[in-house]
């Protein structure tokens, strides 16, 4: 089998259609069902159903369907590697991350890039948690990812320093000319919480800081991403917890900042599937030169 007739099926799978999938891929109808069914041939067994009205996937196909697309995207990977790692006009550098990470920390880090290599550009994958940023790494998706390092995770991974966990309330606040505050403070509180919080030993990172000062969190609203969250708690909704670097690119001088005593501190790093060369390498040189302030975490906080 090869690369072409994968891309060929994954074609026929989107368009659920060999007529438009030929059209996508500038090939004759005859054509592109002469590759499929080699592809088939070669795997033992078919792959697609033909009905009267498009096509759908068979069993063989369904258990196929996620190697060839990581088959495809590796190539693409490769591809883009290869063209980055010689500095290539149109080489591309494929980022992931989750979205607090994608507002904080990364467009100073692109904006240097810009400067230090024009020739390959870049492009940001942005998700909701870390579990949904390991799984499109492991399927490929991008060239390396930035986050909380992975717990198990076979391949390269780089610490690139740490982000400072602060809590988040308004100016007009009883707290707000603090510069820290013990948790157990903040019992009978609101809070923002974000389906971007962190997990510890299975549980929401909040309630299990919580739950270790002796209190159980009231939740007055729940949101999707950090910086919404961050904004909430600066209107008076409830606190919010947010790294330190998204505050700051959130809201600006619009809300009160606070640390924890103890603080909380959360490791970052760069991973990816396989070793870091060229584009890849170098643009994580650049993110541990600009690494955010503060020290790797100690286990106050989690992976999610």
């Amino acid at each position: 089998m090869s690369l072409r007739q994968m891309e060929y099926f994954l074609a026929v799978v989107e368009e659920a259609s060999f007529t438009r999938a030929a059209e996508l891929l500038h090939v004759t109808q005859p054509a592109l069902s002469h590759q499929i069914k080699a592809l088939e041939k070669a795997v033992g067994g078919a792959l697609l159903e033909r009905l009267p009205r498009g096509v759908r996937l068979t069993v063989m196909g369904r258990a196929f369907l996620p190697h060839a697309e990581r088959s495809v995207r590796s190539a693409a990977q490769a591809r883009r590697a290869a063209r980055a790692a010689a500095g290539a006009e149109g080489g591309e550098l494929h980022i992931a991350t989750v979205h607090p990470i994608a507002v904080g920390i990364l467009p100073d880090v692109f904006a240097r890039w810009r400067d230090t290599h024009p020739g390959v550009g870049l492009v940001l994958h942005e998700y909701a948690t870390t579990d949904a940023l390991e799984e499109q790494i492991e399927r490929g998706t991008a060239d390396l990812a930035v986050g909380p390092p992975p717990p198990h995770w076979s391949g390269p991974v780089v610490p690139i320093g740490a982000e400072d966990i602060v809590l988040v309330v308004p100016f007009d606040d009883p707290l707000a000319g603090r510069a820290s505050v013990r948790l157990h403070e903040l019992a009978d509180r609101p809070w923002v919480r974000c389906a971007m919080e962190a997990v510890v030993e299975g549980r929401p990172f909040l309630d299990w800081a919580c739950a270790r000062a002796g209190f159980e969190p009231r939740t007055a609203v729940r949101t999707e991403h950090t910086s919404t969250a961050v904004r909430m708690a600066a209107a008076g909704v409830g606190v919010a917890t947010a790294p330190a670097h998204v505050v700051r690119g959130a809201v600006g001088e619009d809300c009160a900042v606070l640390t924890v005593d103890p603080p909380w501190r959360r490791e970052l790093a760069v991973f990816s599937r396989v070793e870091l060369t060229g584009a890849a390498a170098a643009f994580a040189e650049l993110l541990t030169m600009c690494r955010p302030p503060g020290v790797p975490a100690s286990g106050t906080s989690g992976h999610r």
